[in-house]
C-alpha cells in the first residue's frame, strides 16, 4: 500500500473547515478521524492549552458514554465508534508522542488516497513548525479556507458571545463584542481572521505546490472544490453548498460597525485580492463597508 497524502487544514476559523472536514470523511478516497480539530501541533509547546484541550475531549467522551448509556444503539452504533476514537486520541494527546500522532491519523486508512487533520489553530504556529509539520511524511499538503472578513469576524464574535452566555440580549452582547474587537481588544478573536499573516508564513514554510488556498464563498458557489479534490488527488464529488455546519445563532451588526469593520480589516481584503487578482463578489461589497 502506497502512503497516503498527509493533509493539513489550517483554518481559517469560521470559514467553512466543518464542512470540509465533514465532507472530506464522507469522501471515499480519503481517510479522516471522526474528531476534526486534534490540536497536537498547537499544544506541543502549551501545557495550559493541552491540559484544556485534555479536559475537553473528557467532557465530549463522557457526555457521548451518558448518551449511549441512556439510549443504546443497534450494532455498529457510529456513537459508539467515535467514543473509541475520543479515548484513544486522549491517550495519544497526553503522551503527545509524534509517531503515535502520526499512526492516529494514518490508522482509519485502508487505502484511501488522504489522512489528515483539519485544525484552524494550525494557522496561529510560527512558519518553522508549519514548516516541519511539512517535513512529516514524503507527501504534505496544506489547504487554507478564508471567507469575506467582515463576514467571518461577526460570525466568530457570535460564536464567543453564545460560549460566554450570561442573560440578556444575545445582540446586544454580541454588537458590545465586536466593539472591543474593533477598540483592538479581545485579539484573539481577529488574529484568527489575519490572513496576511498566515499567507504570509506558508510562503515561506511550504512548497507553493503543497498548499491550496481558496475562499469559502469559492468552495461553495464556484469551482474551488473540484480545484481542491485534483490537488489532493481525489475524485471530484460534488458537495451540498445549502449544508452548514456549526451555523451560528442569527444577529445583525449595526450600520456603523460594519463600515468600521470593513476599514479595520482593509488590509485583510488588500492581502487576498494581491494574492488571488480577484475578489468574490461578496468581498468587494463588504470592502466597500456597504
Amino acid at each position: 500500500m502506497s502512503d497516503p497524502v498527509l493533509l493539513f487544514g489550517i483554518g481559517a476559523t469560521k470559514a467553512g473547515t466543518s464542512w470540509l472536514h465533514r465532507y472530506l470523511a464522507g469522501h471515499p478516497d480519503c481517510a479522516l478521524r471522526s474528531i476534526k480539530e486534534l490540536h497536537f501541533f498547537d499544544t506541543a509547546a502549551d501545557r495550559d492549552a493541552r491540559g484544556w484541550y485534555l479536559r475537553d475531549l473528557d467532557c465530549k467522551g463522557e457526555a457521548l458514554a451518558a448518551q449511549i448509556a441512556a439510549a443504546p444503539g443497534a450494532p455498529g452504533d457510529e456513537r459508539v465508534f467515535r467514543l473509541a476514537e475520543l479515548r484513544h486520541y486522549r491517550r495519544v494527546l497526553k503522551r503527545h508522542d509524534e509517531a503515535g500522532y502520526l499512526d492516529f491519523v494514518e490508522g482509519a486508512r485502508e487505502d484511501e488516497r488522504v489522512a489528515g487533520d483539519i485544525t484552524p489553530a494550525y494557522g496561529l504556529l510560527p512558519a518553522e513548525r508549519l514548516a516541519h509539520m511539512a517535513r512529516l511524511r514524503a507527501d504534505v499538503r496544506f489547504v487554507y479556507l478564508m471567507r469575506d472578513p467582515v463576514d467571518r469576524l461577526w460570525s466568530h464574535v457570535r460564536m464567543v458571545a453564545k460560549r460566554r452566555g450570561g442573560q440578556g440580549d444575545f445582540a446586544a452582547a454580541a454588537q458590545h463584542l465586536l466593539d472591543r474587537v474593533l477598540a483592538g481588544a479581545e485579539d484573539h478573536i481577529a488574529l484568527r481572521g489575519d490572513y496576511r499573516s498566515v499567507l504570509e508564513k506558508l510562503a515561506v514554510a511550504v512548497d507553493p505546490a503543497r498548499t491550496f488556498v481558496c475562499t469559502c464563498e469559492d468552495l461553495f458557489e464556484g469551482d474551488a472544490l473540484a480545484r481542491l479534490c485534483a490537488f489532493l488527488g481525489i475524485d471530484h464529488i460534488p458537495g451540498d453548498p445549502a449544508t452548514r455546519v456549526h451555523a451560528g445563532e442569527a444577529a445583525a451588526m449595526r450600520p456603523d460597525q460594519r463600515r468600521r469593520a470593513a476599514e479595520f480589516l482593509r488590509p485583510q481584503y488588500e492581502c487576498v485580492a494581491d494574492r488571488m487578482g480577484r475578489l468574490p463578489p461578496a468581498w468587494d461589497a463588504n470592502r466597500a463597508g456597504v
